[in-house]
């Protein structure tokens, strides 16, 4: 008989908004049904009167379920927490202590540190050292049997999840939501196939932006699990971004531990534009005193229609050019302003494009939503990876007037169910390169708002599914443009659309800036 998954709830900063979190937790247990327990990661007290605790504190109001919470981040809270090994706070809310391993009854593990990173010594009571770190991860790690845990919770960001494996681990302190890919806690043909690690940051409860701060998820004790399936991989899985690239690893080598490096290192620089990555050692990779040397786009097999040194390409329709990108005026476009980005070079797809071809289309695209939006228009980019040879990034303005952003998203979603077409939605801080490899053919799309939509790509695919959901009546209701062939205008008319875009857009030229 197959074990039943334990349902779990997780929270981000909980900031003293007791009555609003557990009042979200009643509203999902009443539609749900109930859930075996709420972990809370970052702040669970905040600088707000404690009115509201003592009504918990005392029994006045009680928790809708056993919740346990990480201790203090701050000098401010640490008076809440009296016990270092852990204590309970009041009905059904238990803190689980500076740092250690709780097993349920179940067989459950959860793995919790708490407070920020210190590097000072001694070490005040809202921090952890990397001592603690260290002293933690052998603890668990010393044993040949040992496999990695089930749920590890920090409130920043440590590199602790390296070496305990955790199938989730869930952080927050940061106001943001943010959902990595899983990633492999092997490497593929070398070790033995493990688990998938899940790494998910929460924001603080009743943000104004309504970022995400109660994530549910079920989970079956790995100790239950059958190997096979516990080691089973998801389809979007990637690689470890802990791992040393390269030759510089040994096979099985595991990043220093926090004696060589700092324990805060983030996938991504939230504080910089979105998307771009970061090095092992948390530097921008941007700022390297030795940049590598651009490496050469690969060369068209034939002639191309998009490679901007290739006599095929109308240049009249081309209305910018930057070092690494330029933008033409669609050929048959849905509208006099709809757009295309793309790589000077020869580049099939956005997965292969180099690293400074990608920088200067994300400046694009950031450009173009500022552009748009000054037009009381939102942008819609979508890539056909698919019976393509050049990398065609399609942006299609909506205006403000017609739909919202929620609305295209749903369009895009109900037309591909009725097309029995698989479009998931990817987290909005990922990489399309964490999804996707060289070669495979996708579909993809993005909103202004930073939602993306992903389809890969595995028999057939309408090559106008784009345009035709764009063109439909829940949006801009020109269902008869939705094939771009019925769209073709003379080339004057072409070229009196080009030169009103370059006029209209030289404001927001980037490539203009010294």
């Amino acid at each position: 008989m197959a074990q039943k998954p334990l349902r779990l709830l997780a929270c981000g900063d909980v900031e003293g908004k007791f009555d609003v979190l557990f009042n979200r937790v009643r509203a999902i247990q009443k539609k749900s049904g109930n859930f075996d327990l709420l972990l809370c990661v970052g702040n669970f007290f905040g600088s707000t009167p404690d009115a509201e605790w003592e009504e918990y504190k005392t029994g006045i109001k009680k928790a809708p379920i056993q919740t346990y919470v990480l201790g203090a981040n701050n000098q401010e809270t640490v008076k809440y927490f009296q016990d270092v090994d852990g204590c309970e706070l009041a009905e059904n809310i238990t803190y689980l202590g500076r740092k250690g391993v709780f097993i349920g009854s179940s067989g459950l593990q959860i793995v919790y540190l708490s407070g920020t990173e210190s590097l000072n010594e001694p070490v005040p009571g809202y921090s952890f050292s990397p001592k603690d770190v260290s002293s933690l991860r052998t603890m668990l790690c010393s044993t040949s049997q040992f496999k990695g845990v089930d749920i590890l919770l920090t409130s920043p960001w440590p590199n602790l999840a390296t070496g305990l494996k955790p199938r989730y681990h869930f952080a927050a302190l940061e106001k943001t939501y943010y959902e990595r890919l899983p990633y492999r806690n092997h490497v593929v043909l070398q070790e033995n196939a493990q688990h998938a690690t899940r790494f998910i940051a929460l924001a603080n409860v009743g943000n104004p932006e309504k970022k995400k701060y109660l994530y549910a998820f079920s989970i079956v004790p790995m100790k239950l699990m059958d190997t096979a399936e516990l080691v089973k991989q998801p389809p979007d899985v990637t690689e470890n971004p802990y791992r040393k690239p390269g030759k510089e690893a040994s096979i099985g080598e595991q990043i220093p531990g926090p004696e060589e490096e700092s324990a805060c290192q983030f996938f991504f620089d939230l504080n910089e534009k979105q998307g771009r990555k970061r090095s092992s050692t948390g530097r921008d990779t941007k700022s390297s005193p030795h940049p590598k040397q651009p490496r050469k786009p690969p060369q068209p097999p034939g002639p191309c229609w998009f490679c901007l040194a290739s006599p095929e390409v109308e240049k009249h329709l081309v209305v910018n050019i930057g070092t690494h990108c330029y933008l033409a005026l669609a050929k048959g476009g849905l509208s006099d302003d709809h757009v295309l980005i793309l790589p000077i070079g020869h580049y099939q797809s956005v997965v292969e494009l180099s690293a400074e071809v990608v920088e200067e289309v994300e400046k694009y695209k950031a450009t173009l939503r500022r552009f748009f939006k000054s037009r009381g228009k939102r942008c819609v980019l979508f890539e056909r990876n698919y019976k393509s040879h050049h990398l065609q990034l399609q942006v299609v303005p909506v205006p403000l007037s017609r739909c919202a952003a929620d609305d295209i998203k749903d369009a895009f979603v109900i037309q591909a169910q009725e097309q029995q077409i698989e479009l998931l939605e990817i987290p909005e801080h990922s990489d399309i390169k964490q999804i996707a490899q060289p070669g495979a053919a996708y579909f993809y799309v993005e909103l202004d708002t930073g939602e993306k939509l992903f389809h890969r790509i595995k028999k057939n695919f309408p090559l106008q599914f784009g345009r035709e959901v764009l063109a439909s009546e829940a949006i801009l209701n020109i269902p008869d443009k939705s094939d771009w062939r019925q769209c073709q205008i003379s080339k004057e008319e072409e070229e009196t659309l080009a030169r009103r875009f370059r006029k209209d857009f030289e404001p927001f030229d980037f490539t203009l800036d010294d």
